[in-house]
């Protein structure tokens, strides 16, 4: 059985999804990553024939295949296939109570449609309580890139990350906005290479206080300016 299937046999026998923005990691055994690498490697070979390109002959396009198979498993889709980052948390000591935001962070991810990227900038706000963790600042662009690296949407992928932050950290607020430029619509379709898509998340207090939200959105327009 082919190691996708055995996969793939897991996840439904856990009754669990398995969506192109899913982590499918804790279904993976020791070795299986890399007989998916080999997998992929072969179907791509198949859609480059039914391309018509000669990658017998054609030296540009001889190891095209392998290369794609490497990259959706280890770079730009690792995040289906990797666990969770590492993310050590500190209690909040000093009982901090005030603002904070982190950004902007580069983000690179692919609309699940096209697989065509989706570069961009995320900002996180938080409101933390004397009872919030506290992780360090590397860990957010960390836990950010570990979602992005998945086919998505990012209306999906904000909210993911949402969610991910939310339960680490237990904070009053929190508040997360990505800006985003999508290949699907630059580079086929309309070709419009001006539109940008903005998205939000607000949480607790930064959905409840309207002042608290405008400062936040005010000072991250500052930054992009």
């Amino acid at each position: 059985m082919p190691a996708s299937e055995r996969v793939r046999t897991r996840i439904k026998a856990a009754g669990q999804r398995f969506h192109a923005n899913d982590n499918i990691s804790e279904f993976i055994r020791d070795g299986e990553a890399a007989e998916l690498q080999a997998e992929v490697e072969t179907k791509m070979r198949e859609v480059l024939r039914s391309l018509v390109i000669d990658t017998e002959s054609d030296h540009n396009t001889q190891d095209t295949a392998k290369r794609v198979a490497k990259m959706f498993l280890n770079e730009v889709f690792r995040g289906r296939y990797t666990a969770q980052p590492s993310v050590t948390e500190f209690p909040n000591v000093e009982h901090l109570n005030e603002l904070m935001i982190v950004g902007p962070i580069t983000i690179r991810s692919a609309c699940s449609h096209h697989l065509c990227p989706i570069m961009g900038r995320v900002w996180i706000g938080v409101m933390p309580n004397q009872h919030s963790n506290l992780i360090g600042l590397s860990k957010y662009a960390r836990l950010a890139d570990w979602v992005m690296s998945r086919p998505q949407i990012q209306e999906e992928a904000v909210s993911q990350l949402a969610n991910l932050l939310q339960e680490k950290i237990q904070p009053d607020g929190l508040a997360v906005v990505m800006e985003a430029d999508h290949f699907c619509m630059q580079w086929r379709g309309v070709k419009d290479v001006d539109s940008k898509m903005i998205n939000s998340v607000m949480r607790g207090s930064f959905l409840k206080d309207a002042n608290l939200r405008r400062e936040f959105l005010a000072l991250i327009d500052s930054r992009k300016s």
